[in-house]
This record gives C-alpha cells, sequence and structure tokens, in this order.
C-alpha cells in the first residue's frame, strides 16, 4: 500500500510538471507572438510617419509646380501672342430663365 501511495504521489508530481512546463511553454509562445506584434506595429507606425513627411514634401512640390509665379514664367506662355481683337457675346435672357 506504501509503494501504490508512493508511485501514486510521484506520478502526480509528474503530471503537474508536465502541465507546469506545458503552460510556461504556451505563455512563453504567446508573449513572444505580442512582442512579435508590436515590434511589427512600431515599424509601421514609422514608415506611416516617414510616408507622412514625403507626401507633405510632395504637396509642396506640387504647391510650387502651380503657383502663378511658376506658369508666368514657363516659356511656352510667354511665347503665346495676346489677343487683337476679342468679341464677347451678349444674351439678353438667362440661360436657365422660364420663358413665358
Amino acid at each position: 500500500m506504501n509503494q501504490l501511495i508512493a508511485h501514486s504521489t510521484i506520478m502526480l508530481m509528474v503530471c503537474i510538471g508536465t502541465l507546469i512546463i506545458i503552460l510556461a511553454i504556451l505563455i512563453l509562445l504567446h508573449q513572444n507572438r505580442n512582442a512579435t506584434k508590436g515590434y511589427q506595429l512600431r515599424q509601421l507606425e514609422r514608415e506611416r510617419s516617414q510616408l507622412l513627411l514625403e507626401e507633405e514634401v510632395l504637396r509642396m512640390h506640387v504647391a510650387g509646380a502651380q503657383s502663378l509665379e511658376e506658369i508666368q514664367e514657363d516659356k511656352r506662355i510667354q511665347a503665346m501672342i495676346p489677343p487683337k481683337y476679342t468679341g464677347y457675346a451678349e444674351e439678353k435672357n438667362a440661360v436657365a430663365m422660364t420663358k413665358e
């Protein structure tokens, strides 16, 4: 009987030890997955900040290219000939006006 109690006590300790080791490995894997996701999130945030900065620089370049001074200094615009005669069409009634 004493052997059976000793044997069952050893088996109980082995089972408990195995469960503790399995749980520790599962917790370690879970923490590793969370740390990896956190690292990826920080990296994506850095990339997002860099892309936002690049977008702002590109917007500044577009605004500079579309500015009135840039357009006026364009050689194609300066090569245009001003019109000699400009005629305007006169309309007595508004286009959207209903006729009665």
